[in-house]
Order: structure tokens, then sequence, then C-alpha cells
């Protein structure tokens, strides 16, 4: 077919203004380029290929400010190339997150070392990578987007978490990612498959339509729920919730303490995003047929699956003694809190979770931080390698002791104020759904038992660090400007981010009625 002049302009016009919403993704991969290119000659192997990527990413995270510009003013974001890609206000929200813990990342690396000059194009074109894919997630609006996806962001934490060279335990803790995330991705596909036969499309929205025509003529069969529940396992697979949690202590264990921030922080918000974005399609299509059918049948599913998170999380992380391990648990723990949103259908539910996500963001670098500075500077990745921190090194035992108590969620630390807000919502949930009532009752009170319980190995990290005494021998760790000023950002964040809820939640909420 071949377009008339007036047809032709219509397309080029709309593609200008569909790369213009996506040009961040282009940055990002445009910096990836870049990289593998000045690599081919000698003069640049003098340089850190870290340095190369931060402007671009200050570049990207500009952009994603002057689209919260225009998204605030009025200028509405919506379905890019053809419906494939969604750049609304929600997806708006999480890109900028990951760019900002992209960043956090490459700063955390410069200070530890990892990756070396030598090895710096690999690493910065996986973490670049991984990023990129999972901004798609966040923006996928298609089942095969979604699915596309899911493998950009997966492949490069596969390699990510065996980059270390030399260590058998980072081998083997690949090897499993792969293994696992192998299977689940195969599952997903599987389930994308049967929908897409059902509803004859890929379209979420069109997904959505035949879920309501669904319940208009009685109610979800079978087979469509089981595909739903499929392709879900991709998803909960990389929320890492219970069952398909297993690969995670495993591979943060074996994997730098660099890579297992990327893997819990990033990983997480890409997941949530997806999550969320699918789940709250699906509400806004069956919600006028019956209001109650998703979260009597699906959420009730997730809100089990978040009380079993979270406990086994919780309980599991009480006997480690390798400190990434420890933090391992304590991220599933956590991705049960951040399902609890995610399993009632509402929109305070999921305004909740992203701010969650923003308060998990610098309390999670900030710990996983302190464990790879320790590991460079001291040689500890052991709870007992903490004894006497505060006397050896006051900077970094104030910088874990701030990101431990927001974890365990005391105020005024953004952890109580994100935990609020995800049981305030589940709270009004019940009240919204009578039948859901006793639940959604019972996963709040699972939630505070659970709060309850992490105190046991959160509050041990910080009678290591101040109450015991140092070992024999131990000498002071210097924690130097640069390290310095990360933790002091990172916890004056946390400080902020607690107390001054408004601004956060009202970019949140604005993300999630934004979302088209």
């Amino acid at each position: 077919m071949i377009l008339t002049p007036e047809q032709y302009a219509s397309v080029r016009s709309a593609l200008n203004a569909d790369l213009g919403w996506f040009a961040p993704e282009l940055i990002v991969a445009g910096t990836i380029l870049l990289t593998l290119f000045l690599r081919i000659f000698k003069p640049f192997d003098r340089i850190h290929s870290n340095t190369v990527a931060v402007g671009p990413l200050l570049a990207a995270l500009g952009l994603l400010g002057l689209q919260w510009f225009d998204l605030f003013h009025g200028l509405r974001g919506g379905p890019v190339f053809t419906g494939l890609l969604n750049l609304d206000a929600f997806a708006t929200f999480l890109r900028t997150l990951l760019i900002l813990f992209a960043l956090g990342a490459l700063w955390l690396g410069g200070i530890t070392g990892l990756p070396d000059r030598e090895d710096s194009a690999d690493y910065l074109v996986l973490l670049l990578g991984g990023t990129l894919g999972m901004m798609v997630m966040v923006s996928a609006n298609h089942l095969m987007m979604v699915f596309v996806g899911l493998e950009m962001a997966s492949l490069p934490c596969y390699a990510l978490s065996g980059f270390l060279k030399g260590r058998k335990t980072g081998s083997e803790s690949a090897l499993k990612y792969v293994l696992y995330g192998s299977a689940a991705s195969g599952v997903a596909l599987y389930g994308i498959s049967l929908l897409m036969t059902q509803f004859g499309t890929g379209s979420l929205t069109g997904i959505a339509h035949g879920f309501a025509e669904l319940a208009r003529g009685g109610g979800i069969d079978g087979l469509t729920f089981a595909a739903t529940a499929m392709l879900l396992v991709g998803f909960a697979f990389k929320l890492s919730a219970v069952p398909f949690h297993f690969w995670l202590p495993d591979v943060f264990e074996g994997a730098a303490a660099e890579v297992g921030a990327f893997l819990s922080v990033a990983s997480k918000a890409a997941a949530v995003g997806l999550t969320a974005r699918f789940l709250l399609i699906l509400q806004r299509e069956v919600g006028p047929v019956d209001p109650s059918l998703l979260p009597r049948t699906v959420g009730t599913t997730l809100l089990v699956m978040a009380m079993l998170t979270m406990t086994l999380g919780n309980l599991a992380a009480l006997g480690q003694t390798n400190l990434k391990r420890l933090l391992a648990y304590s991220t599933i723990a956590h991705a049960g809190v951040l399902l609890l949103g995610l399993a009632i259908f509402t929109a305070e539910g999921i305004a909740a979770t992203l701010y969650y996500l923003a308060g998990y963001l610098p309390t999670n670098l900030a710990a996983f931080g302190v464990v790879a500075i320790l590991r460079n500077r001291a040689g500890i990745e052991t709870l007992d390698g903490l004894r006497g921190l505060w006397e050896r090194s006051p900077g970094l035992a104030g910088a874990l002791a701030v990101a431990v108590l927001s974890l365990l969620g005391l105020p005024p630390l953004v952890g109580f104020a994100g935990k609020f807000q995800i049981f305030a919502a589940l709270y009004d949930a019940g009240r919204l759904h009578p039948d859901l009532a006793v639940i959604c009752t019972v996963a709040l009170a699972v939630a505070v038992l659970n709060t309850a319980v992490s105190a046991g190995y959160y509050l041990k990290v910080l009678k290591l660090c101040f109450l015991d005494e140092p070992v024999d021998g131990a000498e002071p760790i210097l924690l130097g400007n640069s390290a310095g000023a990360l933790l002091g950002l990172l916890g004056i964040s946390i400080f902020v981010l607690g107390i001054a809820w408004n601004p956060v939640v009202m970019f949140a909420t604005r993300a999630v009625v934004g979302m088209g």
C-alpha cells in the first residue's frame, strides 16, 4: 500500500510524537551503543565507562521531568507505537525511579570499584540493558511487549549475578537464576498464548474487555483463570513472592552487594509496575459489571500469597548469619507488603505501593551500600563482622541504622509512612468489599505481626553495631568523601520522604489516576 502525502505526514507526525515520549529509553539505548563503540578505540580504555553514562542518564532524568511538567499541565501521555507501549503518568513515575536508581547504582559502583576499569563497559551494558528492559516492562500495553520487557530485564540480570570473576558461589547463583527464570518465563509465555487465543488480542485493554464479557456471562471460566495465573507466575518470580522466591537468597549471597541492590529495588519496581498496570486495567473494565469479582478471586489468592511471603521472609531471616542472605529474606518479606497493595484492586492501594517503592529505593540502596563498602574496606559480609561497628566507623554504623530502622517501619522514617499507607488502603478495601472484610482483616493482622517479628533480626543488627565490642585487632574503617556523600544523601532522603509525605503521595496518586 502506497501512502498519500497526507497519510505520510500524519504517520510521520505521530511517530515523532511517540519518539518524543520514548526519548528517555532512546537515551539509555544510545548510551549502551556509545559505551560499546568507545571501547573499540584504545585511548578510551583508560576511561571508566561509568563516567560515560552519568551525563546521558541525567539527560534522561531531565526529559522525564519535562514529561511530568507536560502531564501536570494537561498534555496527557498515552499509547505509543500503535498501542504497544503506554507512556502515561504511571509509567513516567516508575521510569523516573528506575533512572534514579541506575544513577545511584553507578555512584555506589564508583565508590566500591565494581566494576574495575577493564570490565566497566561490560558491567555498564548489562546494568543499562536491564534498566531499559524494566522501563519497557512498566510501560508495556500489549502481552507480547510484556514478554519482551520481562526477557530484556531478566537476561542482563542473569549475567550480573555471576559477574564477579573466579567466585564459585557467583557462578552457581547465576546458573540457578537462569534455570528458575527460564522456567518462570516459559510458564508466563504459555499463559500469554492462552489469553491471546482466548480473546483474540494481546492488548491489555482488549484482554480486560474480554474479562468484562465473561463477568457479564456468569464469571471467569477455568481456562481463563489458569492462563491468568500462569502469567502472574512470571510477575511473581520477578517480585520473589512465595512460592517463587527460592532463587533469591542464593543469588544475593553469590552476587556482589551492588548487584543485590539492583535486583532488590529496580527489579521489584518493574515487577510491581507491570503487575499493577495489568490488575488495575482489568478492574477498570470488570468493576462496573461486578466490583468484587476480581478482588474475590485473584485478589484473595494474592492476599494469601502476600501473607505467606511476609511470614516466610521474616522467619527465615531470623536465623541468617550472612548479611546478604539476611537482606535477601528481608527483600522477600517486603515483597509481601507490596503484594498487599496490589491485591486489593484499588487506586488507593496502587498509589500507596508506588509511595512504598519510592521510599524503598534509598532505604535498600543504603543498606546494600553499607554492605558493599564493608566488603571492600574490611572484608566483612557476615553479621559477626558488625560487632562494634560504631567504634570502627560511626558513619557506616549510622547509615546502616537509619536503613534498618526504616525497613523495620519506625517513624519518622519513610518505611513507617509506606507501611502505614498500605495498611490503611488494606483496611479501606475491607470496608469497600464487605465479603472481603474477613481476609483483609486477617491480612492486616498478619502484616502487623510480621512487623514485630522482623524486629528480631533488624534490632540484632543494631545491637551488634552499637552495643557489642569490636573483635580484637579490629581497625577503624575509613568511609571516604564520596561514600559519605552518598550515604548521607540516602539517609536524608529516608528522613525527608518519611516526614514530607504529600509531594510523593501527590505524584503517586496522579500516576494512578493518569494511567491510560
